[in-house]
């Protein structure tokens, strides 16, 4: 029996680093291990795939965005791509936010379920799932771990924009803010690292400070 064709948003990009196809096929090598295991793992096929750009060291915190809350690891972060493994062993639900962003979902352990606008069936992914969750850019979803999933996430687009949603709960509800400081401290770490280290990104940073100076001149002329 033939698989089905690899979707559309599993292509790679030109303009990024990761291939989805790839890490979907890493993920599988993950599924009925440990979870502790199964994170070994992943962290070691992805450094091996992509050496010098993902982080080994787990730090690990939890993440409130939109009603949800579980664990996160941040293993790559740059302007315009991040992979992180998160979930919850106790489980969680919420808003997925909506962003211009595409984020994958590669599901090693659990059960994600999802509820779309208009749509009256849930959508079910497990461990045994061929193909990740995929929020498009502009969707939005309700989302629901039932009791317990780990998935390795990967988003790709403007992660600058995504900020808010991913932090406005901790700064304006939890009052997390030891929580806020270490994950934008580790991101900027990651950030900064892959374009001074290994360029990464460093056209697209030179555009937005382009576009920074720009703004500040037109500013000064105006006035």
């Amino acid at each position: 029996m033939n698989k089905p064709a690899v979707p559309n948003h599993l292509m790679p990009g030109k303009k990024f680093l990761f291939d989805p196809r790839e890490l979907n096929e890493i993920r599988k090598k993950a599924v009925g291990l440990p979870t502790d295991e199964a994170i070994l793992l992943i962290t070691r096929e992805l450094d091996r795939k992509y050496p010098g750009h993902i982080c080994k060291k787990q730090k690990w915190m939890f993440n409130n965005a939109g009603g949800a809350m579980g664990q996160l690891m941040l293993l790559h972060a740059s302007i315009r791509e991040y992979i992180i493994i998160f979930g919850s062993c106790i489980g969680t639900e919420g808003h997925s936010g909506r962003y211009a962003s595409e984020v994958f979902d590669f599901l090693f352990k659990g059960e994600l379920v999802c509820e779309y606008e208009g749509r009256f069936e849930p959508e079910i992914n497990t461990e045994k799932s061929e193909y990740p969750l995929y929020l498009g850019a502009g969707v939005i979803k309700h989302y629901r771990i039932k009791d317990e999933a780990w998935m390795l996430e990967y988003t790709r687009g403007n992660i600058p924009k995504m900020f808010p949603f991913g932090t406005f709960d901790s700064i304006f509800s939890t009052l997390d803010f030891r929580t806020i400081a270490r994950l934008a401290l580790h991101y900027s770490q990651l950030t900064l690292a892959g374009i001074f280290f290994r360029g990464k990104d460093l056209t697209a940073l030179l555009k937005f400070l382009a576009f920074i100076a720009s703004v500040i001149f037109l500013c000064t002329v105006v006035m």
